[in-house]
Protein backbone atom coordinates (compact mmCIF):
# COMPACT_ATOMS: atom_id res chain seq x y z
CA UNK A 1 0.00 0.00 0.00
CA UNK A 2 1.25 3.52 -1.32
CA UNK A 3 0.14 6.65 0.78
CA UNK A 4 0.53 9.65 -0.45
CA UNK A 5 1.45 12.84 1.44
CA UNK A 6 1.67 16.17 -0.06
CA UNK A 7 5.81 16.79 0.51
CA UNK A 8 6.63 13.01 -0.71
CA UNK A 9 7.10 10.84 -3.57
CA UNK A 10 6.06 7.82 -1.53
CA UNK A 11 5.32 6.56 1.78
CA UNK A 12 4.55 2.70 2.05
CA UNK A 13 2.64 1.63 4.72
CA UNK A 14 2.42 -2.55 5.36
CA UNK A 15 -1.31 -4.05 4.80
CA UNK A 16 -2.70 -5.16 8.92
CA UNK A 17 -3.36 -8.77 7.26
CA UNK A 18 0.60 -9.17 7.43
CA UNK A 19 0.27 -8.26 11.26
CA UNK A 20 -2.60 -11.03 11.50
CA UNK A 21 -2.18 -14.39 13.47
CA UNK A 22 1.61 -13.56 14.70
CA UNK A 23 3.09 -15.47 17.29
CA UNK A 24 2.71 -14.40 21.02
CA UNK A 25 1.45 -10.53 19.59
CA UNK A 26 -1.87 -10.00 20.51
CA UNK A 27 -1.44 -6.62 21.54
CA UNK A 28 -3.81 -3.52 20.30
CA UNK A 29 -2.24 -1.24 17.84
CA UNK A 30 -1.99 2.23 19.01
CA UNK A 31 -0.89 4.98 16.34
CA UNK A 32 1.03 8.56 16.44
CA UNK A 33 0.87 11.04 13.94
CA UNK A 34 4.45 12.48 13.22
CA UNK A 35 4.97 15.61 10.80
CA UNK A 36 8.41 15.74 8.78
CA UNK A 37 9.11 18.35 6.69
CA UNK A 38 9.79 15.91 4.03
CA UNK A 39 7.62 13.16 4.25
CA UNK A 40 4.87 15.05 5.43
CA UNK A 41 2.95 13.27 8.17
CA UNK A 42 3.68 9.97 8.90
CA UNK A 43 1.73 7.30 11.34
CA UNK A 44 3.75 5.58 13.97
CA UNK A 45 2.80 2.59 15.51
CA UNK A 46 3.30 1.71 19.00
CA UNK A 47 2.19 -0.74 21.77
CA UNK A 48 0.73 0.80 24.85
CA UNK A 49 -0.36 -1.95 27.56
CA UNK A 50 -1.08 -1.31 31.13
CA UNK A 51 -2.99 1.34 33.59
CA UNK A 52 -2.35 4.97 32.24
CA UNK A 53 -1.19 6.32 35.13
CA UNK A 54 1.11 3.77 35.87
CA UNK A 55 4.82 4.25 35.64
CA UNK A 56 6.19 4.27 31.92
CA UNK A 57 8.76 1.73 30.22
CA UNK A 58 9.70 2.69 26.95
CA UNK A 59 11.06 -0.11 25.00
CA UNK A 60 13.12 1.40 21.67
CA UNK A 61 13.99 -1.42 19.27
CA UNK A 62 16.85 -1.71 16.92
CA UNK A 63 17.43 -2.78 13.49
CA UNK A 64 15.50 -4.79 11.38
CA UNK A 65 13.69 -5.82 14.40
CA UNK A 66 10.22 -4.01 15.73
CA UNK A 67 7.95 -3.94 18.46
CA UNK A 68 7.14 -7.61 18.09
CA UNK A 69 11.00 -7.90 20.02
CA UNK A 70 9.34 -7.51 23.07
CA UNK A 71 6.69 -9.61 22.91
CA UNK A 72 7.92 -11.71 25.80
CA UNK A 73 8.47 -8.82 28.25
CA UNK A 74 5.71 -6.65 28.01
CA UNK A 75 3.11 -8.93 30.50
CA UNK A 76 5.29 -9.89 32.73
CA UNK A 77 6.55 -6.24 33.31
CA UNK A 78 2.70 -4.75 32.96
CA UNK A 79 1.73 -7.80 35.37
CA UNK A 80 4.34 -6.25 37.62
CA UNK A 81 2.08 -2.54 38.39
CA UNK A 82 3.53 -0.44 34.87
CA UNK A 83 2.67 0.97 31.80
CA UNK A 84 4.79 -0.72 28.49
CA UNK A 85 5.16 1.79 25.40
CA UNK A 86 7.09 0.20 22.70
CA UNK A 87 6.90 2.02 19.18
CA UNK A 88 7.91 0.87 16.06
CA UNK A 89 9.95 3.14 14.51
CA UNK A 90 9.60 4.89 11.27
CA UNK A 91 10.26 2.86 8.51
CA UNK A 92 10.29 -0.39 10.84
CA UNK A 93 7.18 -3.12 12.09
CA UNK A 94 3.89 -1.40 11.48
CA UNK A 95 4.71 2.31 11.14
CA UNK A 96 5.01 3.86 7.66
CA UNK A 97 7.71 3.42 5.59
CA UNK A 98 9.63 6.19 3.33
CA UNK A 99 10.78 5.00 0.14
CA UNK A 100 13.87 7.00 -0.30
CA UNK A 101 16.97 5.88 1.33
CA UNK A 102 17.41 9.35 1.79
CA UNK A 103 14.94 10.09 4.53
CA UNK A 104 16.58 7.92 6.87
CA UNK A 105 19.32 9.96 8.41
CA UNK A 106 20.56 9.72 12.59
CA UNK A 107 19.17 12.77 13.16
CA UNK A 108 15.87 11.96 11.26
CA UNK A 109 15.53 9.15 13.11
CA UNK A 110 16.13 11.35 16.75
CA UNK A 111 13.38 13.59 15.62
CA UNK A 112 10.88 11.32 14.70
CA UNK A 113 11.45 9.92 18.48
CA UNK A 114 11.47 12.79 20.10
CA UNK A 115 8.21 14.07 18.28
CA UNK A 116 6.92 10.99 19.13
CA UNK A 117 7.88 11.61 22.79
CA UNK A 118 6.82 15.09 22.97
CA UNK A 119 3.48 14.30 21.28
CA UNK A 120 2.70 11.80 23.93
CA UNK A 121 3.71 14.06 26.53
CA UNK A 122 5.48 10.50 28.06
CA UNK A 123 7.07 11.61 31.98
CA UNK A 124 9.17 9.94 34.50
CA UNK A 125 10.07 7.43 31.70
CA UNK A 126 12.35 3.80 32.18
CA UNK A 127 13.92 3.76 28.55
CA UNK A 128 14.88 0.29 27.69
CA UNK A 129 17.11 0.85 25.03
CA UNK A 130 18.93 -2.17 22.71
CA UNK A 131 20.32 -2.25 18.96
CA UNK A 132 20.08 1.12 17.62
CA UNK A 133 17.04 1.91 20.26
CA UNK A 134 20.33 3.03 22.30
CA UNK A 135 21.74 5.87 20.37
CA UNK A 136 18.18 7.12 19.29
CA UNK A 137 16.76 6.98 22.26
CA UNK A 138 19.79 7.97 24.60
CA UNK A 139 19.89 11.00 22.33
CA UNK A 140 16.36 11.61 22.81
CA UNK A 141 16.94 11.93 26.44
CA UNK A 142 19.88 14.54 26.12
CA UNK A 143 18.11 16.44 24.51
CA UNK A 144 14.91 15.95 27.35
CA UNK A 145 16.57 14.67 30.43
CA UNK A 146 14.15 15.71 33.17
CA UNK A 147 11.61 13.44 31.27
CA UNK A 148 13.41 10.11 31.65
CA UNK A 149 13.72 8.61 35.46
CA UNK A 150 16.03 5.60 34.90
CA UNK A 151 17.41 3.35 32.02
CA UNK A 152 18.08 -0.13 31.23
CA UNK A 153 20.85 -0.53 28.29
CA UNK A 154 21.14 -4.05 26.40
CA UNK A 155 23.33 -4.55 23.69
CA UNK A 156 23.43 -1.32 22.88
CA UNK A 157 26.02 1.44 22.09
CA UNK A 158 26.37 5.16 21.75
CA UNK A 159 29.29 5.81 18.99
CA UNK A 160 31.73 8.14 19.31
CA UNK A 161 35.13 7.44 17.58
CA UNK A 162 36.67 8.36 20.56
CA UNK A 163 39.51 6.33 22.40
CA UNK A 164 39.55 4.65 25.55
CA UNK A 165 38.61 5.35 27.99
CA UNK A 166 35.84 7.34 26.34
CA UNK A 167 35.01 5.27 24.08
CA UNK A 168 36.12 1.80 22.50
CA UNK A 169 39.23 0.62 20.93
CA UNK A 170 39.85 -0.13 17.38
CA UNK A 171 36.27 1.21 16.69
CA UNK A 172 34.49 1.02 14.24
CA UNK A 173 36.84 -1.77 12.80
CA UNK A 174 36.74 -4.02 9.44
CA UNK A 175 33.80 -5.31 10.56
CA UNK A 176 31.29 -2.48 10.98
CA UNK A 177 32.82 -0.89 8.57
CA UNK A 178 32.38 -4.19 5.99
CA UNK A 179 28.53 -4.24 7.23
CA UNK A 180 27.92 -0.27 6.64
CA UNK A 181 29.07 -0.96 2.61
CA UNK A 182 26.72 -3.93 2.52
CA UNK A 183 24.28 -2.15 3.41
CA UNK A 184 25.78 0.55 1.20
CA UNK A 185 25.64 -1.42 -1.75
CA UNK A 186 22.59 -3.55 -1.05
CA UNK A 187 18.43 -3.18 -2.05
CA UNK A 188 17.59 -6.26 -0.15
CA UNK A 189 18.43 -8.04 3.05
CA UNK A 190 17.02 -11.08 4.64
CA UNK A 191 15.36 -9.64 7.76
CA UNK A 192 14.75 -12.97 9.36
CA UNK A 193 17.93 -14.14 9.00
CA UNK A 194 19.68 -11.52 9.86
CA UNK A 195 17.77 -11.74 13.10
CA UNK A 196 18.40 -15.62 13.56
CA UNK A 197 21.97 -15.34 13.07
CA UNK A 198 22.49 -13.15 15.74
CA UNK A 199 20.47 -15.16 18.31
CA UNK A 200 21.95 -18.08 20.34
CA UNK A 201 18.86 -20.43 19.26
CA UNK A 202 17.60 -20.11 15.64
CA UNK A 203 13.78 -18.81 16.24
CA UNK A 204 11.00 -20.98 15.01
CA UNK A 205 9.98 -20.74 11.49
CA UNK A 206 6.97 -19.04 12.66
CA UNK A 207 8.60 -16.57 14.41
CA UNK A 208 11.14 -15.73 11.67
CA UNK A 209 8.13 -15.07 9.63
CA UNK A 210 6.91 -12.72 12.09
CA UNK A 211 10.27 -10.80 11.73
CA UNK A 212 9.79 -10.49 7.79
CA UNK A 213 5.56 -9.87 8.17
CA UNK A 214 6.27 -5.81 8.24
CA UNK A 215 8.10 -6.14 4.85
CA UNK A 216 6.43 -7.76 1.70
CA UNK A 217 9.34 -7.26 -0.31
CA UNK A 218 12.21 -4.81 -0.95
CA UNK A 219 11.11 -1.77 -1.45
CA UNK A 220 9.59 -1.76 2.36
CA UNK A 221 13.49 -2.06 3.45
CA UNK A 222 14.59 1.16 2.84
CA UNK A 223 15.01 2.16 6.58
CA UNK A 224 16.22 -0.87 7.10
CA UNK A 225 19.13 -0.90 4.53
CA UNK A 226 19.96 2.93 5.25
CA UNK A 227 20.00 3.05 9.34
CA UNK A 228 23.34 1.19 9.05
CA UNK A 229 24.81 3.56 6.90
CA UNK A 230 24.13 6.60 9.38
CA UNK A 231 26.87 4.74 11.55
CA UNK A 232 29.07 8.09 12.68
CA UNK A 233 32.63 6.49 12.00
CA UNK A 234 34.32 9.70 11.02
CA UNK A 235 34.94 13.06 12.18
CA UNK A 236 32.51 14.28 9.53
CA UNK A 237 29.47 12.24 10.14
CA UNK A 238 25.80 13.43 11.31
CA UNK A 239 25.52 12.94 14.39
CA UNK A 240 28.56 12.33 15.95
CA UNK A 241 28.99 15.89 17.57
CA UNK A 242 25.26 15.34 18.82
CA UNK A 243 26.24 12.03 20.10
CA UNK A 244 29.60 13.53 22.01
CA UNK A 245 27.09 16.30 23.69
CA UNK A 246 24.75 13.39 24.88
CA UNK A 247 27.80 11.48 26.43
CA UNK A 248 28.74 14.70 28.34
CA UNK A 249 25.04 14.99 29.52
CA UNK A 250 25.13 11.25 30.85
CA UNK A 251 28.01 11.79 32.54
CA UNK A 252 26.23 14.36 35.10
CA UNK A 253 23.11 12.54 34.59
CA UNK A 254 22.81 10.74 38.26
CA UNK A 255 19.18 9.19 38.04
CA UNK A 256 19.65 5.10 37.36
CA UNK A 257 21.54 3.64 34.67
CA UNK A 258 21.83 -0.24 34.84
CA UNK A 259 23.24 -2.50 31.75
CA UNK A 260 22.29 -6.04 31.17
CA UNK A 261 24.09 -7.21 28.20
CA UNK A 262 24.42 -10.71 27.06
CA UNK A 263 26.64 -13.04 27.41
CA UNK A 264 27.08 -13.93 23.38
CA UNK A 265 27.08 -10.14 21.61
CA UNK A 266 30.47 -9.75 20.31
CA UNK A 267 28.99 -6.69 18.14
CA UNK A 268 28.71 -4.21 21.24
CA UNK A 269 30.03 -5.72 24.51
CA UNK A 270 32.68 -3.50 24.26
CA UNK A 271 30.32 -0.77 25.40
CA UNK A 272 28.92 -2.24 28.46
CA UNK A 273 32.32 -0.80 30.19
CA UNK A 274 32.30 2.29 28.55
CA UNK A 275 28.68 2.72 29.76
CA UNK A 276 29.48 2.31 33.13
CA UNK A 277 32.59 4.12 33.83
CA UNK A 278 30.93 7.03 32.38
CA UNK A 279 27.46 7.51 32.93
CA UNK A 280 26.81 9.25 36.42
CA UNK A 281 23.53 7.13 37.36
CA UNK A 282 25.68 3.56 36.33
CA UNK A 283 27.83 4.51 39.62
CA UNK A 284 26.70 1.75 42.11
CA UNK A 285 24.10 -0.33 40.21
CA UNK A 286 23.84 -4.23 40.38
CA UNK A 287 25.12 -4.60 36.50
CA UNK A 288 24.29 -7.90 35.03
CA UNK A 289 25.04 -10.40 32.00
CA UNK A 290 21.89 -12.10 30.67
CA UNK A 291 23.48 -15.81 29.99
CA UNK A 292 22.46 -17.57 27.05
CA UNK A 293 21.86 -14.85 24.45
CA UNK A 294 22.88 -13.25 21.50
CA UNK A 295 22.72 -10.25 19.84
CA UNK A 296 18.65 -10.10 20.06
CA UNK A 297 18.70 -10.73 24.02
CA UNK A 298 14.99 -9.82 23.94
CA UNK A 299 14.68 -13.21 21.37
CA UNK A 300 16.65 -15.52 23.35
CA UNK A 301 16.26 -14.58 27.05
CA UNK A 302 13.29 -12.42 26.52
CA UNK A 303 11.89 -13.51 30.37
CA UNK A 304 15.14 -13.54 31.98
CA UNK A 305 15.54 -9.52 30.76
CA UNK A 306 11.85 -8.54 31.90
CA UNK A 307 13.07 -10.27 35.55
CA UNK A 308 16.06 -7.87 35.59
CA UNK A 309 13.74 -4.72 34.60
CA UNK A 310 11.30 -5.30 37.18
CA UNK A 311 13.92 -6.23 39.90
CA UNK A 312 15.44 -2.49 38.43
CA UNK A 313 12.39 -0.86 38.28
CA UNK A 314 11.25 -1.88 41.58
CA UNK A 315 14.31 -1.14 43.56
CA UNK A 316 13.82 2.16 42.97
Amino acid sequence: MIVKNENSSGVLRTPDERFAGLPDYAFAPHYRMIEDPEAGTLRMHYIDEGPRDAPIVLMLHGNPTWSYLYRHMIGPVVAAGYRVIAPDMIGFGRSDKPVARAMYGFDRFVAWMTAFVEGLDLQGITLVCQDWGGPIGLRVLAAQPDRFAAVLATNTLLQNCDPPPLGVADWPGAGIAAWIETCRTSDDLPVAELVAGACVTRPSPEILAAYDAPFPDARYKSGVLQITCGIPVDEAAEGLEANRAAWRLLEQWHRPFLTAFSDSDPATIGWEAVFQRRVAGAVGQQHTRVIGAGHFVQEDRGEDLARVLIAFLQSR
